[in-house]
């Protein structure tokens, strides 16, 4: 149904269908294009690919790959955010509905990718205008506190879909210019707004561009940000032995929460991009496309004000209701590649997992590639966002802010130690320019000064702390190359692992 909706657009009635494949055909036929259910135990990637005639490009078959782990990883995220096993009630139909709705997404996707689409990672900031892009599930949090999972994922084929179908399928009369007419349908969805901004502009973490991301919703990266950690935090707030069925032992809670826990990482990544970031287009001589435009200065404050405030405590630390009810894994269960590594053995560790967020903000934010963009804009423009800004302001946030006391103020350290050894790793990073690798020198030299001034106050975890960091700095001054720092432990991982193939597409 989704893709007979681009054929239309493109002039055909009823050319594309999806039917069950006949008693005893092979699927390995190339008369057949098959779609297959793969059962696997871990995580990985679903695959859209076609069999070409290398002479003249022309689809001959197509195969697409569907893994059965998506299914449960969606029903994790809705788990998570659900909390629906409440005792004496059936499990809500809108779980299964969700992680169908992902599969019905992917599905199209896929084959999308038989057709000879590649992703479009910009449709998420226009109204997914795209099945080829990668979405995050669009999950609200209504009035009452409760959850809308209802626009989690599209339900129709894409504008920028449909302009690519006709583009590579249309038929015209005889004697129509086929090569203009082609033109014509790109300039007019150029003039509609529709977009196109696939790979390599999306998926490096140093990437540029501001609008082309995986993974993320919404017209603004800032604004979504915003929205995304509110349903977070809401879901961690409700966060108890309702995410688990009955008779799960508590402690696999912990596998439930982490993606919840990361719930915003993704949505962390697009809004970074505004920081000496620009919205840029492919453009060609003659069709009208602005080239390139920087992310203004205003822009640029409110995404590094909304990822500052991914690192406050209050939003890193696991709430001590949830830590109440985690034992040890039982017999028979235990941690794996997608739980949080911890430093307190069988126990739960809450600052293992605190650090886990802050390095998921901090390894973007202070990626060399942007760093040397801030220090670059900021240089021609001395009113746009600078390398120096960032920096301050990160010092403000984290190590000048009020100590707290308690566990609040053992995550605020944990906080701290992350982005001292983020800082640090900028300024011995040969990726970074001389200029940027200077200004993390500079705000570590002022760093230091100021931790002078602290180690007499008179709390002693604070007092140590200031202490340990200063003996730390000095250590690195003495020998920076070969200063090693402390192991940080490793980010639960992300998109399914084992392919970089651009085809192959995945999710947390």
């Amino acid at each position: 149904r989704w893709w007979n909706q681009a054929f239309e657009a493109a002039g055909f009635q009823d050319a594309y269908r999806v039917e069950m494949m006949p008693e005893g055909a092979d699927p390995m036929d190339v008369r057949y294009n098959v779609i297959q259910w793969v059962h696997r135990s871990t995580r990985g990637w679903s695959y859209g690919s076609s069999v070409r005639d290398p002479r003249t490009g022309e689809i001959i078959k197509g195969h697409v790959s569907l893994g059965s782990l998506r299914v449960r990883q969606d029903y994790m995220i809705a788990e998570a955010i659900l909390a629906p096993y409440m005792a004496g009630q059936e499990v809500p139909e809108e779980m299964l509905e969700f992680a169908l709705a992902r599969l019905r997404q992917l599905s199209a996707h896929e084959v999308g990718h038989t057709l000879g689409l590649s992703h479009n990672y910009i449709a998420s900031t226009n109204n997914r205008a795209s099945v080829m892009d990668y979405p995050h599930p669009y999950i609200q949090l209504k009035e009452d506190g409760t959850f809308d999972l209802s626009e989690a994922y599209d339900v129709n084929i894409g504008e920028w879909d449909k302009v690519a179908i006709t583009f590579g399928y249309a038929e015209y009369p005889e004697g129509t210019d086929e090569k203009a007419a082609g033109e014509q349908v790109l300039l007019d969805a150029l003039a509609d707004g529709i977009r196109f901004i696939s790979d390599q502009d999306a998926r490096p973490q140093g990437g540029a561009h501001a609008y082309a991301h995986l993974w993320d919703s919404g017209e603004s990266p800032t604004a979504e940000l915003n929205r995304v950690m509110e349903v977070r935090q809401k879901a961690l707030e409700q966060f108890g032995q309702n995410n688990i069925p009955e008779g799960t032992p508590l402690a696999m809670m912990e596998q439930t929460l982490v993606p919840l826990y990361l719930f915003h990482r993704y949505q962390v990544e697009a809004a970074v991009k505004l920081l000496g970031g620009f919205d840029y287009n492919y453009a060609v001589r003659g069709d009208g496309q602005s080239a390139l435009t920087p992310v203004s200065a205003a822009d640029q404050q409110a995404a590094l004000e909304a990822l500052l405030a991914t690192l406050k405590p209050e939003h890193l630390a696991v709430p001590e209701s949830i830590l109440d009810q985690l034992p040890p894994m039982p017999l028979a269960f235990g941690r794996n590649r997608e739980s949080f590594k911890g430093r307190t053995s069988v126990m739960f560790d809450p600052l293992v997992a605190a650090e886990n967020g802050a390095t998921a903000t901090l390894s973007l934010m202070l990626h060399p590639a942007r760093a040397n963009r801030l220090v670059l804009q900021n240089s021609r423009n001395g009113n746009a966002l600078g390398l120096d800004d960032v920096l301050g302001d990160l010092l403000i946030t984290t190590w000048k802010k009020t100590p707290q006391p308690g566990y609040m103020g053992e995550v605020q350290r944990t906080v701290n130690m992350v982005t001292l050894r983020h800082i640090m790793n900028l300024s011995l990073d040969k990726g970074a320019s001389d200029q940027s690798r200077a200004m993390a020198y500079a705000s570590l030299m002022q760093l230091m000064d100021w931790l002078k001034t602290q180690t007499e106050v008179g709390n002693r975890a604070w007092a140590a702390h200031y202490q340990y960091a200063l003996l730390m700095m000095k250590q690195w001054m003495a020998e920076p190359e070969p200063f090693t720092f402390p192991k940080p432990a490793d980010v639960p991982p992300g998109s399914p692992i084992g392919s970089h193939d651009h085809s192959a597409c995945g999710m947390w």
